[in-house]
């Protein structure tokens, strides 16, 4: 193994300091809350329009985002939109739903983030990318039954948050090292800190005590094969997360470049199709390139 040299002041911790200071850090109000009155309205048998416009007015961030999103060069309107009714009517329940998930947490992981330099604006559309892409994956082997994909997704990488606001700087010296590109961001915060960004975005949500399967996607989503539960989920967290990084679609802050091949070699890969067949895996890849080549502009338009 290659010799590491770090800042003088910058030393592993041990399990209880690092326990000690994620027990420190601010708990997120919106992942065990999120929009309840939206969420409501939107599950409802009937959904009006104007009601569902209304809910979203008292929100100007998720005004903003959705606006944004409508107006993005992947629906191609030849006029803007400018009203909130017309883009509900645009967007569709399913994505507006999104929406509402999105914009609370995303706006809540920047308040813990602020003290640290990183491209925080391509690390939130890789977030809100996996959280896609999450379900793209999973509906190739099974019909997602609600949001939890969705919400998994967004919040895979939360221990690289948690990080930035509990250790800022092992968090900037990882990084530092990181860019190079040569060595997996794994092994490099295990090296710095003492522990990597799933354990440590695990046991984050473990104390904020949020759902398993929250808990699972973060601390399993390079090992999905040992989740001991929701396997299928976190397996495809996983093949999204190398999907976008294959694809150069934001940024992770692991800079290792990723193959497609390296992606259906994956443990997830495997996992979702155990014993493959070469057309329904070509099936899968042609769905999953088309949502690929969609993800930039919607991005765009959320961040």
């Amino acid at each position: 193994m290659q010799e590491v040299t770090t800042k003088a002041d910058v030393r592993p911790l041990s399990l209880s300091q690092i326990q000690a200071q994620v027990a420190r850090c601010p708990s997120l109000p919106s992942l065990g809350s999120i929009n309840k009155a939206l969420q409501e309205l939107l599950g409802a048998e009937q959904r009006y329009s104007a009601q569902i416009s209304e809910i979203i007015r008292r929100d100007p961030s998720l005004t903003s985002r959705l606006l944004r999103l409508v107006n993005s060069v992947y629906y191609g309107l030849a006029q803007p939109v400018n009203s909130i009714e017309e883009a509900v009517f645009y967007l569709g329940i399913r994505q507006i739903r999104q929406l509402a998930l999105v914009t609370p947490i995303i706006e809540d992981f920047q308040r813990l983030t602020r003290q640290c330099q990183f491209p925080w604006r391509e690390f939130w559309q890789h977030c809100i990318g996996v959280a896609i892409l999450t379900r793209e994956v999973l509906s190739t082997v099974q019909t997602p039954m609600d949001e939890s994909d969705y919400v998994a997704g967004l919040v895979h990488d939360v221990g690289k948050i948690v990080m930035a606001w509990a250790f800022p700087d092992h968090f900037a010296e990882i990084h530092r090292q990181a860019v190079a590109g040569t060595r997996d961001l794994i092994e490099i915060e295990r090296e710095v800190l003492g522990m990597d960004h799933a354990n440590l975005g695990g046991l984050y949500l473990e104390r904020q005590r949020l759902p398993d399967l929250m808990i699972q996607a973060a601390r399993y989503h390079h090992q999905p094969e040992k989740a001991e539960r929701y396997q299928a989920l976190v397996a495809s967290v996983q093949v999204a997360d190398l999907l976008l990084r294959a694809e150069g679609i934001g940024c992770s802050g692991n800079f290792v470049p990723v193959t497609r091949e390296q992606c259906q070699n994956s443990a997830g890969w495997h996992v979702l199709f155990p014993n493959p067949r070469e057309s329904d895996q070509a099936i899968a890849l042609a769905s999953l390139q088309r949502s690929l080549e969609r993800l930039p502009h919607i991005l765009e338009g959320l961040v």
